[in-house]
């Protein structure tokens, strides 16, 4: 699992149930990172945006647990956007990479996942100190 560099989707295990299905995560097997911080989105009003920014070492995983919402992932040289609608997809966020949340449904819920713990320093808030960074991550 791990090695991976680019934002993309996961497939987590999916276990089906008459009774209901489930689903689970376990740190360094379906995900390339120790679980460092949990956090959840929800109650977001229509057309708001979350994110909006990068993060110098923290990685993600995104899951919508449920409902359905968009995440724009750019490397500071291309965009891609991401629909997450399935509580067994998870979007990979690496490091260094600007993300934006959109298109929220109505009773949506996003679970995030967290390589670090919370440092504010590790945030990169400005689109153009972004871009700054990744010219400087080419050298």
């Amino acid at each position: 699992m791990n090695g991976i560099t680019e934002a993309q989707i996961l497939q987590l295990p999916k276990i089906l149930d008459p009774r209901g299905n489930l689903s689970i995560i376990e740190d360094d097997l379906h995900i390339p990172f120790k679980i460092q911080r949990v956090y959840w989105i929800y109650d977001v009003p229509g057309g708001q945006v979350r994110g909006g920014h990068a993060f110098r070492e923290q990685q993600e995983l995104i899951v919508a647990l449920s409902g359905s919402f968009d995440i724009m992932v750019d490397d500071g040289q291309s965009r891609r956007t991401f629909s997450l609608n399935r509580s067994y997809y998870g979007l990979f966020v690496p490091a260094g990479y600007w993300r934006q949340m959109q298109n929220f449904s109505t009773n949506s819920l996003a679970l995030v996942l967290s390589s670090t713990r919370y440092d504010e320093k590790d945030y990169i808030r400005d689109y153009e100190d972004f871009l700054t960074y990744c010219k400087k991550d080419e050298k």
